[in-house]
């Protein structure tokens, strides 16, 4: 089965899992674990900040972020297909007491004309507008980066009018392999930014949130509350120390997957892509009402040998990740477009 479902799939090699099994431990919730604060401090220099907090998960990292930022009754700005909005079950709602209010971006990037004249105006009656979110790679976007002369402007935008920013960088190591733009040029126009390490760069599980060495105590106070204190979290810390030291440049073969993947999908009748926007190492295609739904799609694709997601009614997704060759990328490719004309001659026949 050549699994496409997503890059979070990934599994420790067997140098990573050896880094697991040497790592020095303590208790991270009533001490320091020294593996943990290597990892903190890794990545923290890599991103040009002063500090970071490793967390259990991206979407606790995105909602201590947002605590940090906000308080109850405040409001962010986001993109309308955003992580933070879409798929974490409203949780600076249900967290914190913050509302979103959503932009619908052009290709997934919020212009800074969208956000002329939108901060809420300081009186009793309306809520406070007090951060706003980018999300890079963009997810729904199909996994595309946002144009770095965008987000900048975007983040002088907000910091003149007393915005904080959050950069949702679960992906973006992967924007940085396809822009060649370091991460650290991408994190400088963020107050906080978020990592996540369980993705491409094939940890276990983790994420960090990274920003300055004042927010440090509130991040503690905010993960502790959220349930994600952990007591020897440097066999975790180990795994994804080992990933970003080793699988960063790997990306590239993830992106080089992708593309493979994509053009065969554009050259198949029945399912439409850009394949322009296959930027980084997730594909999103539409399927066509006469091969089927996305459903129906996925379904027949997992029983001849891929499997994928329906992301929509009428769209798939694919990720390709470190245990997808460049041979399970081409055959990947050619069982996807055997099924869009198998279905597409099966609904012509009963039609």
């Amino acid at each position: 089965m050549i699994d496409l479902r997503s890059d979070t799939l990934t599994q420790p090699c067997p140098r990573m899992r050896q880094a697991i099994m040497d790592a020095e431990v303590n208790d991270d919730v009533i001490d320091v674990d020294p593996t943990v604060a290597r990892l903190q401090e890794t990545i923290a220099e890599m991103l040009g900040k002063e500090a970071a907090m490793f967390m259990p998960s991206g979407t606790m990292t995105n909602q201590v972020a947002v605590r940090l930022h906000c308080r109850p009754g405040d409001e962010l700005l986001c993109e309308s297909g955003c992580h933070i909005y879409n798929y974490e079950q409203g949780a600076f709602a249900q967290l914190s007491g913050v509302v979103a209010r959503t932009f619908k971006g052009t290709n997934s990037s919020i212009d800074i004309s969208q956000l002329r004249n939108q901060i809420q105006p300081d009186n009793e009656h309306a809520v406070r507008t007090r951060l706003i979110c980018l999300e890079n790679t963009h997810n729904k976007g199909g996994g595309v980066v946002l144009p770095y002369d965008s987000v900048a402007k975007t983040c002088q935008w907000a910091h003149e009018n007393g915005l904080s920013t959050h950069l949702d960088g679960a992906r973006l190591f992967n924007a940085v392999v396809a822009s060649g733009i370091p991460a650290s040029d991408w994190a400088r126009h963020f107050d906080t930014i978020s990592v996540c390490f369980s993705k491409g760069l094939g940890a276990p599980v983790g994420s960090a949130l990274i920003g300055t060495q004042a927010m440090i105590h509130d991040m503690r106070r905010h993960r502790k509350l959220f349930g994600g204190a952990m007591r020897q979290s440097g066999f975790l810390a180990a795994a994804a120390l080992y990933a970003i030291q080793n699988n960063i440049p790997r990306l590239a073969d993830d992106h080089a997957n992708a593309k493979r993947i994509g053009e065969a999908i554009t050259k198949t009748d029945g399912l439409e892509l850009d394949l322009e926007r296959v930027e980084t190492n997730i594909v999103v295609f539409r399927v066509d009402p006469a091969v089927g739904t996305a459903a129906e799609f996925c379904k027949s694709a997992k029983e001849a040998g891929v499997w994928m997601f329906p992301f929509s009614h009428e769209t798939v997704r694919a990720v390709t990740h470190l245990h997808i060759t460049e041979a399970d990328a081409v055959d990947a490719g050619k069982i996807i477009a055997n099924v869009a004309q198998q279905l597409k001659k099966s609904s012509s026949l009963t039609a």
